[in-house]
């Protein structure tokens, strides 16, 4: 996955509390184990007004013009800014791939469920947890401000406000060492791979009959 280290770019406010991994990406759109091609779909049923189907073509699909990311002036935002419990419902790790696929990189919210919230890290979406008063302050800036923009600093666990002001977050020392340097579960693993090529080398010397 891509390392995540200063992420300065737009916001889109998604005014919501409880949303659930099915609106993150309906259950149609599950039937591939691929990482990419979710982010047309993303929020599906909200951003469309017909049902979607796998295969379709979106771009000849009727928008709902009232969706936030349908509005001209969130595209291309990179940070989502949410209310409560989001990722809620089952425990689908597309949820964060259509997330990353359409091209968010960060999401702040009061609180999240926790599958989603450890999937996040697992898949280069840096999940940011703020106090119900601080995310509100970022609501009423972002809609007041056209353009507004949020500098996420993973390294220095701060968000800065376009007046200055720097908010602090926590985060898992782990989790953190991991998306600074891109290493998802198979990325920690390869980095044995010198050790784990040994080994296998000197079992086929020892046991060939294993792999005749």
């Amino acid at each position: 996955m891509k390392p995540f280290t200063v992420l300065d770019a737009l916001v889109a406010p998604l005014d919501r509390a409880n949303v659930d991994t099915d609106a993150i990406i309906p259950k149609q759109f599950l039937k591939s184990i691929k990482r990419s091609g979710f982010g047309p779909n993303l929020f599906d049923e909200w951003r469309y007004l017909d049902v979607g189907q796998p295969g379709q073509d979106n771009s000849k699909r009727p928008l709902n013009t009232d969706f936030v990311l349908n509005q001209p002036r969130y595209q291309g935002a990179q940070v989502l800014l949410t209310r409560d419990n989001f990722g809620c419902g089952s425990s689908r790790e597309h949820a964060p791939w259509a997330l990353e696929d359409y091209g968010f990189r960060a999401i702040i919210g009061t609180s999240f469920a926790d599958i989603f919230f450890n999937n996040c890290f697992k898949n280069g979406v840096l999940p940011i947890v703020l106090f119900a008063e601080e995310v509100d302050e970022l609501f009423s800036q972002c809609e007041a401000t056209e353009g507004y923009q949020l500098k996420v600093d993973l390294a220095a666990q701060t968000v800065t406000r376009p007046d200055g002001k720097v908010i602090a977050f926590d985060v898992d020392a782990f989790r953190k060492e991991c998306m600074l340097n891109g290493w998802d579960d198979i990325g920690l693993t390869l980095r044995h791979a010198d050790k784990i090529r040994a080994f296998e080398d000197a079992r086929r010397a020892k046991h060939p009959y294993y792999f005749a």
